[in-house]
């Protein structure tokens, strides 16, 4: 199958490499560093293994891409009501769109935006970072899940996850809510906090407080996912959350990123949307209210400071 990638950084970027790498062919949209990769190429550090494309099909204009099999998004969630615009030069009647976004509730964001677009959820399980024009370090990790939110086109869904396999991406096919939510309980704790506190993941952990904070805002989280039915998830997988959080390097997510470079934040989609479904439910994650209150006192100071620079 034919692949386009809208969103090449730090996570979409190392998965279309991937995938172009493994001899499918692949198209990538760039803005910034367009002239950059035009004379050298995409490169990505991994640890699994570095390699370099050395002229991969790069465009500044998804007008100028051609249709494809699989529209992978992976830009913020922030820009997403620029998608309409994207994403229709790339698509055929039965073009699959996996949004490899952060949140609850994107999928159907896009829905209500395109009302006959297939769509897939990627959670990808991954530290990586743009580190520099057409340069990606992945550092830890890389495996995604996969949810089919309404893609009718159930072969062409299970070629998607074939293919990410055969790129050599541990790729699984998984309950599209349960996905959502699952990564939730990593995103919403450590996305917050590290802006919150100023800090990264396992300086979080290596604190007893913070750490405890941590699980308990984890814990808020699938006592929320329970409660709107979705099932396989209890404090078992908090304890798998915080013990692969450990193994990992110091990292700072991209919310974190986001604030050290004053960038918009994702709080709708990571902190709004999850708190008022969690609410209409009949249950208040309290500790993450709070947080996201001040991650909002934090958007409107950086927002001050942007405009005042």
């Amino acid at each position: 199958m034919t692949y386009a990638i809208i969103g090449t950084g730090a996570i979409g970027g190392y998965y279309c490499a991937k995938i172009n790498k493994a001899g499918f062919e692949g198209h990538f949209l760039l803005h910034s560093d367009y002239e950059y990769v035009a004379d050298n190429g995409l490169t990505v550090d991994s640890c699994d293994g570095a390699f370099r494309l050395a002229a991969p099909a790069i465009y500044d204009d998804t007008r100028k891409m051609p249709q494809c099999d699989v529209v992978i998004v992976a830009l913020k969630t922030t820009n997403n009501q620029l998608l309409p615009t994207l994403l229709t030069p790339l698509l055929k009647p039965d073009t699959i769109v996996l949004l490899i976004q952060n949140g609850i509730g994107v999928e159907a964001e896009a829905e209500k935006m395109m009302p006959d677009i297939q769509l897939a959820a990627g959670l990808a399980f991954i530290c990586s970072a743009k580190v520099g024009p057409g340069h990606i370090n992945h550092q830890f990790y890389g495996n995604i899940n996969i949810g089919n939110y309404n893609c009718s086109d159930t072969d062409k869904y299970n070629r998607l996850i074939d293919d990410f396999r055969k790129a050599g991406i541990g790729a699984s096919d998984v309950d599209y809510y349960e996905a959502r939510w699952k990564k939730a309980v990593w995103n919403m704790p450590f996305n917050g906090m590290t802006v919150a506190l100023n800090t990264t993941t396992n300086r979080l952990l290596d604190n007893s407080s913070t750490r405890q904070l941590i699980y308990d805002q984890m814990l808020e989280v699938i006592g929320a996912a329970n409660a709107l039915g979705i099932k396989n998830i209890d404090s078992s997988f908090a304890d798998k959350m915080i013990h692969n959080t450990v193994k990992m390097p110091p990292y700072s997510p991209s919310m974190k990123l986001d604030f050290d470079n004053n960038r918009p934040m994702e709080i709708e989609y990571l902190y709004t949307r999850p708190l008022a479904e969690a609410k209409a439910a009949g249950f208040r994650m309290l500790k993450l209210e709070m947080l996201e209150q001040q991650l909002r006192f934090i958007e409107k100071e950086l927002k001050i400071k942007v405009q005042h620079d």
